[in-house]
């Protein structure tokens, strides 16, 4: 479409304008970790809201009151939504002014990982027999640049009674924008309503109509920009981390290679006022930083050379740490190993893309009875996962009593109740003992 019918970048939404929200009711398509948290937080500040997921568990789960995710006071949440009528589930899209979709989009595998938006496809088509004149539609779900414009076009095939913004812009029949999530695990709520969002159209009306949808709860500025560009404001933010995790994941290894303490590298290069380093860890895992930067590299991969070798620094480091502890093995035989902590961040019951979990596996599988893990989160990675990848759970209090390895992978807050073990091993690749 013509970018002079797109909104004019770095433009501000009005603080609150509900009259223009026209929410009505407000369907969410995707009850996962950003779907249900934003679900949960509209239904709070009174709007109408229904759920949707194809997983009937979910939908009972909600339905009933409660979150099947851990977060904060996300449960409490959705038990008091649901009771006063503001929530509730379904498994099939219905009706509504307002369809948010926030599924998965995952990259499917290969040396150069490329987006699955299988997901956000079947999202699409599954809400556009519900569709009427005057809908907005709002894709949250993490996407490559030209995603908004591929869910009008499957809507376009699938409504034709219907105009949409890249047919007929402002006079579009429906709106489409693209607002993507940036909060936290274990901060979601509070983030949800503070942090600033970046809202993009497909034209101007949408952009608008979208921001004054997000200001019914959102004290955060919201940001008038197009759908392409706020696309592109997603990855950036995720690939920006990335690189500069990698930086430090292959200072890291650098400095075990010659022999000097990486934490006082850190800490030292540091006190310069323009110099701040992260700290490395055992790899990058979560649903966001291990997987959008090559949502940049698939859509520019001859320009994209830095991100694509940050990437392949940070899957690498797993393997990097794996040696450290078969190292560690080797030298001494017959010790039992102790992997603390699997999940891919600190605090939170999330195990996607976990390079702990990965690390904890690869060596469960190769040294079997030897290996035991400890994880206050390990309930919700569940019993027929962990007995696919061969892990032993202990409790922490065994395993600083009987394990003379012990690999601190995911430094969770409960940890810090033990003192450092005098007595054993310590691989450290996140620096909790340092």
């Amino acid at each position: 479409m013509n970018d002079q019918t797109r909104p004019a970048e770095g433009s501000r939404a009005p603080e609150s304008d509900t009259t223009m929200a026209g929410i009505g009711t407000l369907s969410v398509i995707g009850l996962g970790y950003i779907g249900l948290p934003t679900a949960a937080m509209f239904a709070s500040a009174g709007v109408d809201v229904i759920g949707v997921d194809v997983n009937l568990r979910v939908v009972e789960a909600v339905n009933g009151g409660r979150a099947h995710i851990e977060e904060g006071n996300l449960d409490e949440l959705v038990e008091r939504c649901v009771r006063a009528g503001k929530l509730r589930a379904t498994s099939e899209p219905e009706p509504a002014e307002v369809f948010i979709i926030a599924v998965p989009t995952p990259v499917d595998n290969g040396d150069s990982p490329s987006p699955d938006l299988s997901y956000v496809r079947a999202a699409a088509i599954s809400l556009a027999p519900s569709l009427k004149r005057g809908d907005l539609i709002i894709l949250e779900s993490t996407s490559p640049v030209g995603t908004t414009e591929m869910v009008a076009g499957i809507l376009r095939e699938a409504r034709p009674d219907l105009t949409f913004p890249d047919q007929a812009g402002e006079d579009a029949d429906i709106c489409l924008a693209y607002c993507p999530e940036r909060i936290i695990p274990g901060q979601m709520l509070k983030e949800l309503v503070e942090n600033d969002r970046v809202v993009g159209g497909m034209s101007p009306r949408c952009a608008e109509r979208a921001a004054a949808v997000y200001k019914t709860f959102v004290r955060g500025v919201c940001h008038i920009s197009t759908d392409r560009t706020a696309e592109m404001v997603k990855l950036t933010e995720n690939a920006f981390r990335d690189v500069n995790i990698a930086f430090a994941n292959e200072l890291s290894m650098i400095c075990r290679d010659l022999g000097v303490d990486v934490w006082k590298v850190i800490e030292f290069a540091n006190r310069h006022p323009r110099v701040s380093i992260l700290n490395p860890g055992a790899g990058v895992g979560g649903h966001c930083i291990a997987v959008d930067p090559w949502f940049i590299v698939a859509s520019a991969p001859d320009r994209s050379r830095l991100i694509h070798a940050a990437r392949k620094v940070n899957d690498a480091k797993p393997l990097f740490v794996i040696e450290e502890i078969e190292r560690a093995i080797a030298e001494n035989p017959g010790e039992r190993v102790a992997c603390l902590g699997l999940t891919y961040k600190a605090d939170v019951d999330d195990f996607r893309e976990s390079p702990a979990l990965e690390i904890a596996s690869v060596l469960s599988r190769k040294y079997g009875e030897t290996i035991v893990c400890v994880d206050p989160y390990a309930e919700a990675l569940g019993e027929r996962e962990c007995a696919n990848r061969g892990l032993r759970f202990i409790d922490l209090d065994a395993a600083m009593r009987d394990c003379g390895i012990l690999v601190m992978l995911v430094p969770h807050q409960a940890f810090r109740a033990h003192p450092k073990p005098e007595s054993a091993v310590i691989v450290d690749p996140v620096g909790f003992w340092h």
